[in-house]
């Protein structure tokens, strides 16, 4: 929530502090009021698994494990009903992986618990556009499309739920760790039975400039706080292997080697630090506004002008 209080009071005191022309010209910023969007790009977990040479702070930037580095992507659709405001509905997914194997730090590298999992994400956000220089090339000009701009730099949040199913290597077989009951969840003396499902608050920045009358690229990088710690599987303490089922959950409830008397039924396991990602997507997006087609008679009249703010 913090974080949402920061974004949102930084938003307004960019547009409170702006200064821009020709801002009644409203046909600029109301000839991109529809967008198809999506993104392809880079994801990156950090929960209790991995991480960097060091004690773990699994809600950090400091903590990113660039050799676990996924890919991930999304679709969406975006409409801007005011100059400095858009809201965007978007389907996210990708892959997320922590691997205890790729740290240094003894006592992760000991535990050598590891997980990957797809997740599937909803997110409603709401965008503030704090600079944009949109032109266009006036009726009648001689000049083509050289005057034509498109440019944005905009802080977003939101809201949103996603869907994961974390997975781990038995066997050379990925095996979904949630039946397994791995920290005795649901069982007598174990931890309490998990949800697929998360709340999440995406927190991000994102540029797109134009490349032609209707397409856009740019980037977003985004961090997303969940309101889960159970997307790698790891939370609490270690539970007695003898009353767990199959020697799957068995062998993927604590798989140390090493200094295994550190990892003994009831010692840590987990933190209770909820888990986050970040993404870092390339964006195109598409204007459906309007229907150009280039043609006299279904040709857009492009009104001239430019704000910044």
């Amino acid at each position: 929530m913090k974080y949402f209080i920061l974004i949102t009071c930084f938003s307004f005191a960019s547009i409170s502090l702006a200064q821009f022309s020709n801002f009644n010209s409203q046909r600029n910023w109301s000839l991109n009021k529809k967008e198809i969007i999506g993104g392809l790009g880079a994801t990156q977990f950090t929960g209790d698994l991995g991480g960097r040479n060091l004690i773990g702070k699994d809600f950090s930037m400091v903590d990113i494990d660039f050799p676990t580095t996924s890919i991930g992507g999304f679709i969406g659709y975006r409409y801007r009903f005011h100059p400095y405001f858009a809201t965007s509905s978007t389907l996210n997914f990708g892959m997320l992986r922590g691997d205890d194997s790729q740290t240094n730090e003894i006592i992760r590298n000991s535990r050598n618990l590891h997980f990957r999992t797809l997740y599937f994400e909803m997110q409603q956000r709401i965008e503030v556009i704090f600079w944009a220089n949109e032109k266009y090339q006036s009726r009648g000009s001689s000049r083509g499309g050289s005057k034509y701009r498109n440019d944005r730099v905009y802080l977003f949040t939101g809201l949103g739920v996603s869907f994961f199913n974390p997975k781990a290597k038995y066997h050379d077989e990925w095996i979904a760790l949630r039946p397994l009951k791995t920290e005795g969840q649901g069982l007598v003396g174990g931890a309490d039975q998990t949800k697929p499902l998360t709340m999440t608050i995406p927190i991000g920045i994102g540029f797109r400039m134009a490349v032609s009358k209707v397409w856009s690229l740019g980037i977003e990088a985004t961090y997303i706080k969940t309101f889960s710690d159970y997307i790698d599987d790891v939370h609490g303490v270690y539970f007695d292997p003898s009353k767990l089922y199959s020697p799957e959950a068995q062998y993927l409830s604590n798989p140390s080697y090493n200094n295994t008397s550190w990892f003994a039924p009831g010692q840590q396991r987990g933190d209770e630090n909820k888990d986050a990602y970040y993404t870092l997507n390339i964006v195109a997006s598409r204007n459906i506004t309007y229907k150009y087609k280039g043609g006299s008679r279904n040709r857009i009249q492009w009104s001239s002008g430019r704000y910044k703010f």
